[in-house]
Formats: structure tokens, sequence, C-alpha cells
């Protein structure tokens, strides 16, 4: 395996220990506060043995060998221990099932609310550390390539992104994710010709948009200038260089890198002749292209953003702001799981790893960490037995009706979730797998 591998993994595992820690710390304050007594503290699963374990006090810490997760057991609480002995006897003053249902929902709410709290604040230490970075339009003077789906409201080839809803993106390359995941109404543009438009959204455009397979909306267009020249190439033999501008192919005026690659898609013609432009001379280069159509060049995609340091008070601002788009956009996205393209798209441990950055980078690896946070406060929300959302889904039906449910009930309802959440964990690392062997 890649040196890029283990870097990675090694990131994943330190993050999930980190969250993992601080999720159950969130589970594990209001229980001692409520005087509830915890039985374990566990990073990881314990299944059969420990790596590590010590008592201190009515409760033993340890470090399971399954690095799968973690959990707190707490007492007289049904769990995926499903310990029906101690759940047998007489409920005792310090256990979780004898405490008030508003206690026992702060309990189970502990999880998930330090998690979304992680979230936000590394967001605003990331700011505040490293700076904002900023990719604004003016970076892509030839303006943007609309895909055919935004086409067809109204834009166009060379369109520059002015605002989103009358605020300007500090990204301009967020228009992606903003199309697909938020509620926008209209977008300013400036035209080829220097005119304003707003352009509307219709509402369903982020879903038309995941059907087409289309996600990136818009990609900068850049001009038909080569960056480097593969060697004992085509392009190398007959004396292309790095820097060169292309203005023309077999008398075809270029005006992109899209016109340029467009054309060499479309055209068969075995000999092109290019005429270039280099140190403000103007050359014509004749070319053989290889069997499969390339000549052997790479262009020069420059994505140069700009980083704006932030002081305390903007970090936090900001901070909170990108942290709730985040958790938006992701909340957004999960509608799209429910259709055969998104069920395709689940991943596991293999998707979550490859979001972290190939070499070590502490800005990186606390951004992914950010991320992961927001995902775990929000996946640990949903009401599924077996997961802090379920509990709580039980715990208000308690509280609104008066009504606690049985004992047998509540172990059911946790088995069936337990085993969904079993069956999921199995299709996301599958879609992994099948990803992997088939390249």
């Amino acid at each position: 395996m890649s040196p890029e591998f283990f870097i990675k993994a090694g990131q994943l595992l330190l993050s999930l220990s980190i969250l993992v820690v601080l999720h159950e710390l969130g589970h594990f304050i209001p229980a001692k506060l409520f005087g509830t007594r915890v039985e374990k503290f566990y990073l990881f699963f314990d299944i059969k043995y420990s790596l590590f374990k010590k008592k201190v006090g009515e409760t033993v810490y340890g470090i399971g060998w399954l690095p799968l997760g973690g959990y707190v057991k707490i007492a007289g609480m049904i769990d995926e221990s499903f310990d029906k002995e101690q759940m047998s006897k007489p409920p005792q003053p310090w256990e979780f099932r004898s405490k008030p249902a508003w206690q026992r929902l702060i309990i189970m709410l502990g999880g998930v609310t330090v998690n979304l709290a992680v979230g936000f604040i590394i967001y605003m230490m990331v700011l505040f550390i490293w700076g904002k970075e900023t990719l604004p339009q003016e970076n892509f003077p030839l303006g943007m390539q609309p895909s055919s789906i935004v086409q067809k409201i109204g834009f166009e080839k060379g369109d520059k992104i002015i605002d989103v809803d009358g605020k300007e993106i500090d990204n301009v390359l967020d228009i992606n994710k903003m199309l697909l995941f938020r509620p926008i109404e209209y977008v300013t543009v400036e035209k080829s010709n220097g005119s304003l438009s707003e352009i509307l959204i219709p509402s369903d455009l982020g879903s038309e948009i995941f059907k087409s397979g289309q996600i990136n909306s818009f990609i900068p267009i850049f001009p038909a200038e080569i960056d480097s020249v593969v060697p004992d190439s085509p392009a190398l033999n007959s004396g292309l260089e790095s820097g060169d501008k292309i203005l023309s192919v077999n008398d075809e005026i270029i005006n992109d890198w899209g016109a340029f690659s467009n054309w060499l898609d479309n055209n068969s013609d075995d000999i092109i002749n290019l005429v270039i432009e280099r140190n403000n001379s103007i050359y014509t280069i004749s070319i053989d292209r290889n069997d499969d159509g390339t000549i052997g060049v790479f262009p020069a995609f420059n994505f140069e953003s700009t980083n704006q340091e932030l002081g305390l008070i903007e970090s936090v601002i900001e901070g909170f702001d990108y942290g709730y788009w985040v958790l938006y956009e992701y909340v957004s996205g999960f509608q799209f799981l429910v259709t055969k393209e998104g069920a395709q798209q689940l991943g596991g441990f293999g998707t979550i790893g490859n979001i972290f950055p190939a070499k070590w980078d502490w800005k990186g690896f606390w951004l992914s960490t950010a991320l992961i946070s927001i995902i775990l406060a929000f996946m640990n929300v949903l009401p599924i037995p077996a997961l802090d959302g379920g509990h709580v889904m039980f715990l208000i039906y308690e509280m609104v009706t008066g009504k606690k449910l049985s004992d047998k009930f509540m172990e059911t309802a946790t088995m069936i979730g337990f085993f969904l959440l079993i069956a999921l964990v199995l299709y996301a690392n599958g879609n992994d797998l099948f990803r992997f062997l088939n390249g």
C-alpha cells in the first residue's frame, strides 16, 4: 500500500478517536451531574477483551481493539449491550431509568450537542489561525462554462458570477454546491457584453443537477495555454513548449482550452496545424497526432487563491456561518440518499478517509475533523433505535404522553435498530470495496 494510504488512515484514526471521546464525554458529564452511575467509558469496542482498562471509582475506563467507535455504559439503560440481567432487577436511584425524563433527555442529547459544538469551534479556530482563503471571479477573467442543465435556465458560456441572492461569495467555485444544496432565488452574472443579468433559480434545480450527474454546474474557462509537454510526445517532437498559447487549430480559432479539447475530441485529422503565440511572436507548428488522438500536452489550470487574515470576532462569526452551511448542505444532501444514484454513492471508512489530505497537513486535518464531527452529530440524532436519536424519540414520546415504553419494547426496538445500522455499515463499506475493485 502507498504511503498516502497510511497517512490518511492515521489521520482518520486520530480524528475519530478525538471525536468519539468527546461525544461520549457529552453523555458522561451530564450523567455524572445527575447522579447516574457510568459503568464503562470506552474508546473503541472491547468485544471479548481490551487493549487497556483501568477502574477509577465506579467507572472502568478502557480502549477496545475494534476501532469502530466507542461507548459509555450507563447503569439502568437499555442500549446495544442488551444487559437484560441488570434490567430484570428493581430500579436503583443511581440508574438511568430512575431519573426524570428531562434528565435522561439531556444525557442522551449530550453527545450530539458536543459533536455539533466541536465542529463549529474547529471552523472558528481554523479561520483564526490560518485565515480565510478566497477565490474570486476575478481570478477567472474568461468567465465560466455552464453545464447543459443550467444553460436551460439562462446561463451562458463566459458568464461571470457576481453574487448569489445579492451576496458576493468568497470562493466562486462554491456556486456548484450552492446550486445543488441551498435554497437560492437568483444569481447575478455579468454577460460577455458587460451587461448584468439576474438568473432566477427554480426550486427543483438541485434535484435536476443531481439526477443529471453534472454535479459541477460551472467550470472555469481557462486560456488555451500549455503548462507542460509530455516527454517523447508528438507535441515535444514538433517543438511545442511550456507557456505556448494556442490561437487556432487547422484554421479554426481557439479562444480557450475547452474549445481546443473539444476540437481534438470531435475531429479525426491525423495532422493538425497549430498557430501559437510564444514570447509575443506567432508560429505555426504541424503535429502528427498519436493513434488515440492525443498530442501530449497539459493545460495551464491555475487556481490561485488569496489568504485573508481574520480577527477573533470575525473568525467566530464567519466560522459559525461556515459551520451552519456545512450542516445545512449535508442535511439537504441527505434527500438524495433515498434515490438509486444516491445509494450507490454512499461510502464507508474508505470514503471518509479520502476527505483527509494525502500529506500530513494540520489545517486539512482539522477541517476534515470538523466535517466528520458535524456529520456524526446529524447521523446520531436520526430517530433510529440504537442511536441517540432513537432514545430521544422515545423520551419525547414519554414526556408528551406521560407513558413510559416497556423494557421489552425498548429491547426489541434497539435490537432492530442495531441490525439496521450493521446492515448500513456493511452496505456503505461494500460500496467502497466495489469502487476500489473497479478502479
